[in-house]
């Protein structure tokens, strides 16, 4: 799996522990990191779903404060689906239920041990398509496809 990973400065202290354990990770074939030291949350976000959406990452994983505003930002991308989630039950719908590529976490809300676990569940996570959400995924790709 190719994982995109990013945070701006307010993120950046639990991004380099999350790449610590992408890295290590065999599950992982490559990490890119797309933090620089004046990024903003919007412009990263909107790279690493662009890179998810044309194919050269599998997913993304992206820290900012609360992880809201990254997953605004990186929803904005035609054809990404961005999930902020702290927990074990939304991490597991985000990827299982909604086939959402890009995961979206908090420096200000979750502890690092924490987020790693979770990180660990969402590398073994996938959606089914032909499970009872993947209708509702096609229903909602198709009305961003009109617009």
């Amino acid at each position: 799996m190719r994982v995109v990973i990013g945070a701006p400065a307010n993120g950046a202290a639990l991004k380099d522990e999350l790449k610590d354990l992408l890295e290590g990770d065999e599950r992982v074939t490559e990490v890119v990191d797309l933090s620089t030291a004046d990024i903003t949350y919007p412009e990263v976000s909107f790279r690493a779903a662009e890179r998810v959406v044309d194919g050269t990452a599998d997913r993304a994983l992206l820290v900012c404060g609360t992880g809201v505003g990254t997953a605004i930002a990186a929803g904005k991308v035609k054809g990404a689906r961005a999930a902020t989630a702290h927990d074990v039950v939304t991490v597991r719908g985000a990827v299982e239920n909604y086939d959402a590529q890009i995961l979206c976490m908090g420096q200000n809300v979750i502890a690092p041990a924490y987020a790693r676990a979770l990180v660990d569940l969402w590398l073994g996570l996938s959606h089914d398509p032909a499970g009872f959400y993947g209708p509702k995924v096609g229903e909602i790709a198709e009305f961003e496809s009109r617009g």
